[in-house]
């Protein structure tokens, strides 16, 4: 019962964070306040009831439009805050999943550090979900949304590997010294550093062959953060899947024109890499282990 209770209730906790991102989506590219200003209809700016503010419901209720100019809405708010809300359940049943002991209520040392890990990463999917939809729709990945998630990576990685350290060694940090050449290494350097710096080299030799940017800097930034959060592996992978999701929207494009894209060659069209790499991060942080795994199982390595 504990864990559907807990599953239900993070879920309904993910709509209400997902609106919150729909009005982070709509006004930060504008360069608005996200807290003066009540709700409001982005057409008629009339101010909006309570009852139209209820994550996914209202958008239902209301057929998608302004209950007094009849402007559409659009389809983006009900997507993310049931994408958000979906995500967030399911991490919260992954929880559980690892921790069965949790479903007793019993917190032992690795069931606290299961429950930590899953709240942590619940805001890694919000981030990850926000750039996406700021990407997709202004080509625009924030540096209040990227600097901050490799912060925060990084102290969860030194919080997880001192704890780790602190325990191992009877409770002294007699052993910094292994814990600063083995731990920080691994998850922030080999990570963060390594993911963004691989993004960097292709980032160059497309500027020196077609001496036009193709990759911008806050697709790097956006890769240090998945480095740092998931490592190096999973990172890669959030790439791969990057590249094959913009080459689908690519033949997608070239087979299927827009009227706005006619005229234009279809090469010379952006498209949001950080949107790909996103929902990479998405897949990678949720199922990354579970896909590397079976791919070097496959692959035979």
């Amino acid at each position: 019962m504990i864990p559907i209770l807990v599953t239900v209730f993070a879920g309904v906790l993910g709509l209400a964070f997902g609106s919150f991102l729909n009005v982070c989506a709509a006004r930060w590219p504008q360069e608005e306040s996200i807290v003066k200003r009540r709700s409001h209809c982005r057409h008629c700016g009339r101010t909006l009831a309570w009852w139209e503010n209820v994550p996914l419901v209202s958008w239902l209720a209301l057929g998608g439009r302004c209950r007094t100019c009849k402007a559409w809405i659009g389809w983006r708010y009900p997507l993310v805050e049931l994408a958000v809300g979906l995500l967030w359940a399911y991490s919260a049943w992954q929880i559980f999943s690892a921790a069965p002991e949790l479903k007793s209520g019993i917190f032992s040392y690795d069931a606290s550090l299961a429950l930590a890990s899953g709240i942590a990463r619940t805001i890694f999917l919000w981030l990850l979900a926000a750039l996406a939809v700021l990407d997709a729709e202004n080509f625009w990945l924030p540096d209040r949304l990227t600097l901050p998630g490799i912060a925060l990576g990084l102290a969860l990685a030194v919080t997880h590997a001192t704890l780790d350290t602190f325990l191992q060694s009877s409770g002294s940090f007699e052993v910094w010294k292994h814990f600063v050449a083995i731990d920080i290494v691994q998850f922030w350097f080999l990570g963060a550093v390594a993911s963004a710096g691989v993004l960097l080299v292709i980032r160059w030799i497309y500027q020196m062959i077609r001496d036009q940017e193709g990759i911008g800097l806050g697709d790097v930034k956006l890769m240090a953060m998945l480095g740092g959060w998931v490592g190096f592996k999973a990172a890669m992978l959030s790439f791969a899947i990057a590249v094959l999701l913009g080459a689908a929207v690519a033949v997608i494009l070239l087979i299927a024109p827009s009227e706005q894209a006619k005229g234009q060659k279809w090469i010379l069209k952006k498209l949001p890499f950080g949107t790909f790499l996103s929902v990479g991060g998405i897949v990678s942080g949720l199922w990354g282990k579970s896909v590397i795994a079976a791919y070097l199982h496959w692959s035979g390595f």
